[in-house]
């Protein structure tokens, strides 16, 4: 069994919460393996392991656009939330994600892709901001979404300047009802992800695996309560309801009224235009999400420069 490291068992807790020799035994008890003993903890209760995006790294922007029924989304990463201020990394963020909209979401491909007015790749260009501006930059993430027949909705949280951010949320909707009435309910969808931030739209688009998982740990929970098998598979049954509920988009609480599933709402606005209407697909990018973000230790840096 390879040696539990006090580096391991910090970096569990971080991610984790849990204590430190609730840690060790979780790593103890799977050999090692990080993600394992994130589940053995979330069996015991020991952990909250699917909010570790709360503490999760928030520099730079998000940049979002949309176009002609088309949008685009980019995350870039900075060292610190002050060059997120910066003009000159702001117009960066802003080409690259009208680059993205034309040439799509596919990382190296936006990258191999022409900078504008510059005779650069976007690649060089971060590169040449680097250099401009001295701190590192990241071209993270990026998605893109389109509709046909109806509306492609968005919405920006934190937003610093018009099309840069915090949050990103495109939300496509096909209809052919009243366009104006069809953008409002998308901007209130996209608000409604911006805050609840959904996984997928429904349990039959969640991955197989996800549901595994979860179901594992369930049971496990489950079957610690000593109850029969068959009062343990209607909780797991029920628990896996509830998780369904705060995952997946149509069957979250509308935030606007805190009353209604997203699929009523839907609903209703279709009687309301008098058209069906389908939720096509959207897009979520939350800045720094599932960054592990650097925490200094202010008394060790001052103790190390006095003895430097």
């Amino acid at each position: 069994m390879p040696e539990i490291t006090a580096d391991l068992v910090k970096r569990l807790r971080e991610k984790t919460g849990a204590g430190m020799m609730d840690c060790k035994k979780a790593l103890t008890k799977n050999s090692g393996d990080i993600e394992n003993a994130v589940d053995w903890l979330r069996t015991k209760g020991l952990a909250a392991a699917a909010k570790k995006a709360a503490r999760a790294a928030s520099e730079g922007l998000i940049g979002l656009v949309v176009k002609n029924n088309s949008g685009a989304m980019v995350e870039i990463n900075t060292e610190t939330d002050f060059v997120g201020r910066n003009e000159s990394f702001q117009n960066v963020v802003s080409n690259v994600t009208s680059v993205a909209l034309a040439s799509g979401d596919n990382i190296e491909t936006i990258k191999n892709s022409a900078y504008p007015e510059t005779g650069r790749t976007v690649d060089d260009e971060i590169a040449h901001q680097i250099a401009t501006i001295g701190e590192n930059m990241l071209l993270r993430r990026a998605k893109t979404l389109a509709v046909n027949n109806g509306v492609l909705a968005s919405y920006l949280h934190g937003a610093v300047v018009p099309g840069l951010g915090k949050i990103g949320v495109l939300v496509a909707l096909e209809s052919d009802g009243d366009i104006e009435k069809l953008q409002e309910l998308g901007k209130q969808l996209a608000m409604h992800i911006a805050a609840s931030k959904p996984i997928a739209s429904a349990r039959d688009d969640l991955d197989e695996n996800i549901i595994e998982r979860e179901r594992s740990i369930f049971y496990e929970q489950a079957r610690e309560s000593g109850k029969p098998s068959e009062i343990i598979d209607k909780m797991v049954e029920g628990r896996l309801r509830k998780y369904f509920e705060e995952v997946c988009l149509l069957e979250q609480t509308f935030v606007i009224d805190g009353e209604s599933k997203v699929s009523q709402i839907l609903e209703n606005a279709e009687n309301d235009l008098k058209t069906s209407i389908t939720l096509t697909g959207f897009k979520l990018l939350v800045l720094g999400e599932g960054i592990e973000k650097k925490e200094e230790d202010f008394a060790a840096e001052v103790a190390a420069a006095a003895n430097s």
